[in-house]
């Protein structure tokens, strides 16, 4: 009998039949516990889904039994506690390599998973970037939260059992267009920016629709739901020349541009009172057409899109005129001004009276001229806060935010390129519209635009093309720069004057990322038909042009995406944006706008005309005139915070060459590419430290003594995290 036994022992192994069929993933899952309310995520189940064998019942990728985190260790490491878990999936034997991780939370609070790995067949690792909150199952509305693997694949080449959940990832996220957006959801949709007025405060609360129409276009925002509404120098500001720098160095320096009209004229056709007479003694002996033929006469305009808005304006106890600022490029290329125009609107339509101030230097005219390039100054202000700042970078750029979540998979490379130069900028901008740019927010209290504020935004949305924010076409429509031939010069064009800083190293930035992007893009796309046929990235382009940016869909300025080339330029103008153009303009505010009388934001009082009571109250102490021109001691203290916390890097930032060591990608060609970028960045910065010391190159530091450095990557400087250093491009804009 026993003899009987062993051999039937020998027949039926120990082994249940069930665990014969199937075979064991291991992997780790990190939960980060540091985040105010973060749950330690104990509660979920997981389960994965394979990327190479379909399940015919399904047509997806065949799943796992379900894995729970159990046992796990904590760790602490620069504040931030983890808890890593140990996992084990258990998989059919032919269930092949895992590309999704569905995870569900089945406890009471949010937690937050920063990573997945899993070890498979021969010791291969899959990770998973995660870096999301997943909340509770039944806040979800029984919706499973699913993360792809960091294997990118264009459209047409990801793999069958992962095709269906790719497409489904993408609906879910375009939404449905309906209900009001919960902290929970995970939804990209457009909307119009109809919620920043507040009637129920008054008749004055009032605000228009921005965006849908032709009397006040604008890019789309983030569709929420929320229901719509009806340390310088005492006195370097006061130098011209300092004056003059600031449009090339300073926190708006791409409004200037070469004169290439003289006298200049509006589109209206009122021509300006500025005479050659009144400027050709101030060009080191050239004449006029001399100088202008030698590039050598530029202009700062705030004078055709004011024009219209100024009886509005003027009507709210601030006094603003349009503006036309002419300087001269000097032998030591540094800007002098010349000759200031300041124009209000006269009695009858198309009328203007003008004012001519010229450069001086003692007694009564010096004050005057002052005071108009103060009234300048608040101009270009406002200019910058609300068009340079604001509208062409933080609004422009959400529609392709949007676009992106809603059109490019996760598992898309360009998704992948993408998606650092997309953080907090949503978040960013919902908050912008509640307390900066809405009804009676800061900018409506601080700038002279007051309730006109969005409404001039929109106005110059009319003049805004994508082409043209690249930074190389920008200099040439401005007359700042030449094409350049030369093969051996990757961005195309030539500085009229290479002591222009925000353009020198501009262009170095630009062709930096130029470079990985074309590096990146020609390791997923191997010809033009390529991105023809890339679905989602067709889909991506169209809706950008169609929708985020509606108002300019008729436009015949956009790259047609029919090429590697389209793709490339676009991909890259776009990175320039939301990385240094963004930085360029923003996180030099409290450097020069944080003292008010350099640039202040609006003027109380015109200047004085000769005859009037006003004139002989200048005469009597012209300084304490000037000082009740400028803002109330009020509205200067909120203008000054605004201005500090602008300023501000976030303690988490993230910078331009640079990644989190945990959201790669599994190609060690990308790796080589991006080490590639990295290194030029950081020679970039050697570049801007010898520039800024170099005695030649005034405009990097001017009377103020503030080096350029708001172009400089700052790539390997830990230490420097957090706070206002006047220095260092972050991927995206987040604050």
């Amino acid at each position: 009998m026993q003899e009987a036994a062993n051999m039937q022992h020998q027949r039926h192994p120990v082994t249940s039949p069930s665990r014969s069929r199937h075979s064991t993933i291991k992997g780790e899952i990190v939960v980060v516990q540091s985040h105010k309310q973060s749950g330690s995520g104990r509660s979920a189940s997981l389960r994965l889904y394979s990327s190479t064998e379909v399940d015919p019942k399904t047509g997806k990728g065949k799943l796992s039994n379900q894995a729970y985190l159990k046992s796990g260790t904590t760790k602490t490491d620069d504040g931030e506690k983890t808890r890593t878990y140990s996992v084990k999936f258990q998989v059919e034997l032919n269930f092949g390599n895992p590309g999704a991780l569905v995870v569900t939370n089945r406890g009471k609070k949010r937690f937050f998973l920063q990573s997945a790995s899993l070890q498979i067949q021969n010791n291969q690792i899959t990770l998973f970037d995660c870096h999301s909150w997943v909340y509770p199952f039944r806040t979800t509305k029984n919706l499973d939260r699913i993360f792809f693997a960091n294997t990118k694949y264009l459209p047409n080449q990801t793999p069958q059992a992962l095709i269906e959940l790719r497409k489904e990832e993408l609906i879910s996220l375009r939404g449905d267009g309906t209900g009001e957006r919960k902290e929970w959801e995970r939804i990209y949709d457009y909307d119009y920016y109809n919620d920043l007025g507040d009637p129920d405060k008054g008749e004055e609360h009032n605000r228009p629709v921005l965006g849908g129409s032709e009397l006040h276009p604008y890019p789309r925002r983030g569709r929420t739901g929320r229901h719509p509404s009806n340390a310088e120098n005492e006195f370097a500001w006061k130098d011209d020349e300092e004056f003059g720098r600031q449009m090339l160095a300073g926190i708006n320096p791409a409004r200037i541009r070469s004169l290439e009209v003289f006298p200049p004229q509006s589109k209206s056709g009122a021509v300006s009172l500025i005479e050659q007479s009144d400027i050709e003694h101030n060009l080191e002996g050239m004449t006029l057409p001399q100088a202008m033929n030698n590039w050598r006469i530029f202009i700062l305009g705030h004078h055709d899109y004011l024009m219209p808005f100024l009886s509005q304006i003027n009507s709210k106890d601030v006094c603003t005129y349009a503006s036309r600022t002419l300087l001269f490029l000097k032998s030591d290329f540094t800007l002098k001004p010349i000759a200031i125009e300041l124009s209000l609107p006269g009695s009858e339509v198309d009328n203007e009276i003008n004012w001519v101030v010229l450069p001086a230097s003692q007694g009564e005219a010096a004050a005057l001229w002052q005071y108009a390039k103060a009234h300048v100054a608040v101009n270009d202000s406002v200019y910058h806060q609300l068009v340079s700042h604001w509208l062409h970078t933080h609004a422009v750029v959400e529609p392709f935010i949007i676009a992106t979540r809603r059109q490019l998979s996760v598992m898309h490379p360009i998704h992948w390129l993408l998606d650092p130069h997309f953080k907090d900028t949503m978040h960013v901008n919902a908050l912008a519209r509640s307390m900066l740019i809405n009804s009676g927010g800061i900018l409506e209290k601080t700038l002279f635009s007051a309730e006109l504020s969005m409404q001039l935004s929109a106005e110059l949305y009319k003049e805004w093309r994508f082409d043209e924010q690249a930074l190389p076409a920008d200099l040439l429509k401005r007359g700042m720069a030449i094409e350049d031939p030369d093969p051996n010069n990757p961005s195309g064009v030539q500085l009229l004057f290479q002591d222009y800083p925000y353009a020198a190293d501009g262009l170095e930035i630009w062709t930096a990322i130029q470079a990985w992007v074309t590096d990146f893009c020609m390791l997923f796309y191997t010809d033009d038909v390529s991105v023809r046929s890339d679905e989602e990235i067709q889909a991506w382009w169209s809706e950008i042009r169609n929708v985020g940016h509606g108002d300019k869909s008729s436009e015949t300025w956009w790259y047609q995406m029919a090429s590697r080339e389209d793709l490339i330029k676009a991909l890259t103008t776009l990175i320039w944006i939301a990385s240094a153009l963004h930085a360029s303009v923003n996180f030099g505010q409290y450097a020069y706008a944080g003292y008010p009388l350099n640039r202040p934001t609006l003027c109380r009082r015109f200047i004085p005309e000769e005859g009037t009571l006003e004139y002989a109250e200048f005469l009597t102490d012209p300084d304490k005139y000037y000082l009740s021109m400028l803002p109330e001691r009020d509205e200067m203290i909120l203008g000054i915070a605004l201005a500090e916390v602008l300023s501000q890097h976030t303690s988490d930032e993230v910078y331009l060459g640079q990644r989190p060591s945990t959201m790669w990608i599994h190609n060690e060609q990308v790796s080589e590419k991006f080490e590639k970028f990295k290194r030029k960045l950081r020679m970039l910065e050697e570049r801007i430290e010898s520039k800024n010391t170099d005695p030649r190159l005034t405009n990097r530091r001017g009377r103020a003594k503030i080096p350029y450095m708001l172009l400089y990557p700052d790539t390997p400087n830990v230490e420097s995290r957090g706070g206002i250093t006047g220095k260092g491009i972050p991927n995206s804009i987040s604050i």
